[in-house]
């Protein structure tokens, strides 16, 4: 048995559900749990796994033995595995759900192909192909559907009928029926034959058989659970592909190579060109490009020194780095994405909870109305095989599996492309605030704009060269440690040698380049060495300040050369993000705590009419809490601390994934890359999954609805029903794979 971790104590646990077979299924296991004092479940069908709250006095055993109690089983999560028992599990998990069923469906499939094709085809009924037929259609009814009859006892047991039971009924009844019939009545005599029509011929039903029905339904409903499984793996196949992003093996810097589930934080290890980087950190040594297409989508690499920090299992695409550990394990970001995605996974929304109350009436009401049927039927002298076929009809017709597939097929592959894409879908309850928001407020440093200076314009005085001026000052820049000089160092990229080098406290730095003695910093540094601004230089300064840039002076041999412009630039892709969430009916608002007038110019350059300026961080969340008041549903978009309150205030909040952790904490949707232009993605990603549940439940239902009374009125025989019924899954499980091609 498992040791219980701190949150398992807490109250919080995740269980492993077995067993189930629909979602009929999930929902008594759900209703079992939620009986108990203080404790709240959700059980998910399709990921097979249940999440429980529960208050301090209550036993993670007692709930395992809750489950057990109503006929499935339940276990607490493995502990975690090393690498290679990690492997080998996750190799060998897919085979062996799958094989069991895989052997079912082939021996059903192969078994009864000629048990169909003789009832549909009088020319293959030869003398006695009656008997072939029952020697044939026995083991597929018994061997091939046992899961539908030991998950049907195990309900009846229970005092409850789920879909399980309706497959159990209808294909025991034909079966049952054609024995009777064979041995007692006048289907066994030699030379009986059986025409194929699609309508009931009514007799006294001793001469009808219904191997075929009883064959055919259970080969198409184990096709459909084995393609439901199927999907089911290749739906969670995003989560796998993040966990298998991360390296296996790192070499410390005394020389030692161990798995990277036994770093530390603390710990300093050595990443060679080429390899990944095995868990987040911080540069301790060395200048490299970062490569974190895999995990962003991001192509091009990022420049990185002593100090910046790394993410795990992102490529050192240049020199040899030293990085320092900071956070190991579950806490990586490669780790929680891979959570978020599961949490989605596991969760309900609202359209799901609906299906699950609604197969767990149908059911009970499905019986009564085939016992009505038959009854009916009977009563109005139409004879026994009207009546039992039209009844067995009605229980095949009336399976909703599809009802159960519905919501968690297309939640499981919806977050999985989301998770492939870069958008991280924290609940499913998240889909339907999408849907009616129509308001997305937009912080903008770091979201809108770039969040790091970057140096926009180099003004000059008549006859200076532009190269020379980059050189030197970027050159000088190069040696301090400030944001805007280090803007102008990336931006000259200077190699010259830079000697006497003083920063000026407050008014910039001073220093000696190639032999001319430089000057850089605010106008009054220069003054003080009577280097005064030209005219023009002057009138550039002081319009570069007013739209809320930062403008530099640069001099040098005793006379005044240029003004660099320094800003924090908008996103190259803003302004298409913008125009991209307008079609989608949102309103955009630019809230920020600069001033009005650089919050005004980076508005006019993307399209936003709405801004927000000078606000403090406290009272972000005030002006989401205003919006809401006068009536709006707000989005909001932000990436920093200051942000968090207000996301979490927000009807739907979106964090970008380059922001910190309490800004991805408290959002419902992650954004893995930096691009504004994934939130339109991950709406109108969000949007598109709860409309394809919806089209799956609609289907679904309505498909059970209207078939039920042709087969109550003896319009369909149980091989059509049983067809149909099969093909209602298929379509579901399809109509939501879909997804998995949203660009």
């Amino acid at each position: 048995m498992s040791p219980l971790t701190d949150d398992q104590r807490q109250g919080a646990i995740e269980l492993s559900i077995g067993g189930m077979t629909c979602a009929s299924c999930a929902n008594r296991i759900e209703r079992k749990l939620n009986r108990l004092d203080g404790v709240t479940a959700t059980v998910n069908y399709a990921t097979e796994k249940a999440k429980v709250t529960f208050p301090e006095g209550i036993d993670p055993q007692q709930l395992i033995a809750t489950v057990e109690s109503a006929g499935y089983t339940a276990a607490l999560p493995a502990p975690p595995k090393a690498e290679s028992d990690q492997e080998v599990q996750e190799v060998q998990e897919p085979e062996n759900e799958l094989r069991p069923l895989r052997n079912r469906l082939i021996t059903s499939l192969v078994l009864s192909v000629p048990v169909i094709a003789m009832a549909m085809i009088p020319p293959l009924q030869f003398t006695n192909w009656q008997w072939l037929s029952l020697t044939l259609a026995a083991p597929v009814v018994v061997y091939a559907g046992w899961p539908f009859h030991r998950a049907a006892w195990t309900n009846l047991r229970h005092g409850a009928a789920t879909m399980d039971t309706l497959v159990s009924l209808g294909t025991l009844a034909a079966l049952g029926w054609s024995l009777w019939a064979l041995f007692f009545g006048t289907a066994g005599v030699p030379g009986m034959t059986h025409p194929f029509e699609f309508t009931i011929a009514r007799s006294d039903g001793s001469g009808n058989i219904y191997l075929e029905a009883a064959a055919g339904v259970t080969a198409f409903i184990l096709a459909g659970r084995y393609f439901e499984a199927r999907s089911k793996r290749r739906a969670g196949a995003a989560l796998r592909a993040l966990l298998e992003l991360g390296a296996k093996e790192v070499e410390l810097v005394d020389g030692r190579r161990v798995p990277t589930d036994q770093l530390n934080v603390g710990d300093l290890f050595l990443v060679r060109p080429g390899e990944k980087i095995a868990t987040d950190g911080v540069i301790e040594e060395g200048t490299s490009a970062i490569d974190a297409s895999m995990l962003t989508g991001e192509s091009v690499p990022v420049e990185v020194r002593q100090g910046d920090p790394v993410t795990g299992a992102t490529v050192n695409a240049g020199g040899r780095l030293i990085v320092k550990a900071t956070r190991v394990g579950s806490d990586t970001q490669l780790a929680q994405m891979a959570k978020l995605v599961e949490d989605a996974q596991t969760g309900k929304a609202q359209v799901q909870r609906l299906a699950d109350r609604i197969s767990g009436i149908f059911v009970p009401i499905v019986i009564a109305l085939a016992l009505g049927t038959l009854g009916f039927w009977l009563g109005t002298g139409s004879g026994a095989a009207a009546a039992f076929t039209a009844a067995v009809a009605v229980l095949i017709i009336a399976c909703p599996c599809a009802l159960g597939l519905a919501t968690p097929t297309a939640l499981l592959v919806g977050t999985g492309r989301g998770a492939q894409m870069g958008i991280l879908i924290k609940g499913p309850e998240v889909l339907e605030s999408t849907r009616r928001i129509d308001t997305i407020v937009l912080d903008k440093t770091g979201t809108v704009t770039e969040g790091k200076m970057t140096l926009t314009d180099v003004l000059l005085a008549e006859g200076e060269d532009r190269d020379e001026v980059l050189k030197l000052a970027g050159a000088l820049e190069h040696a301090s440690e400030h944001p805007i000089a280090q803007a102008i160092a990336r931006a000259a990229q200077s190699t010259a040698t830079v000697e006497d080098f003083a920063n000026v406290e407050g008014l910039g730095v001073q220093g000696v380049v190639d032999g001319h003695a430089v000057l850089v910093g605010r106008p009054k540094l220069l003054a003080e060495w009577s280097q005064h601004l030209p005219v023009e230089l002057e009138r550039a300064f002081q319009e570069a300040q007013a739209a809320g840039r930062t403008a530099v002076a640069v001099g040098w041999d005793g006379q005044a050369r240029a003004v660099l412009v320094v800003a924090d630039v908008v996103k190259p892709t803003s302004e298409e993000a913008i125009r991209r969430l307008r079609a989608l009916g949102l309103t955009p608002v630019l809230l920020t705590g600069d001033n009005e007038a650089v919050a005004r110019t980076v508005a006019a350059e993307v399209g936003i009419d709405e801004v927000i300026a000078e606000v403090l961080p406290k009272d972000k969340v005030d002006v989401v809490k205003k919006l809401q008041a006068e009536g709006k549903t707000v989005a909001m978009v932000g990436d920093g601390v200051n942000d968090a309150a207000a996301l979490a205030q927000a009807d739907l909040g979106l964090a970008m994934g380059t922001g910190t952790d309490a800004a991805i904490e408290a959002s419902d949707l992650t954004l893995v890359r930096g691009d504004l232009r994934v939130a339109a993605d991950a709406i109108r990603l969000s949007r598109r999954t709860l409309g394809t549940i919806k089209g799956n439940l609609f289907w679904a239902f309505a498909y059970n609805v209207a078939a039920l009374p042709l087969a109550a009125l003896g319009l369909l025989n149980p091989m059509i029903a049983g067809a149909a019924m099969a093909f209602s899954s298929v379509f579901v499980v399809t109509n939501s794979l879909r997804l998995r091609s949203f660009t």
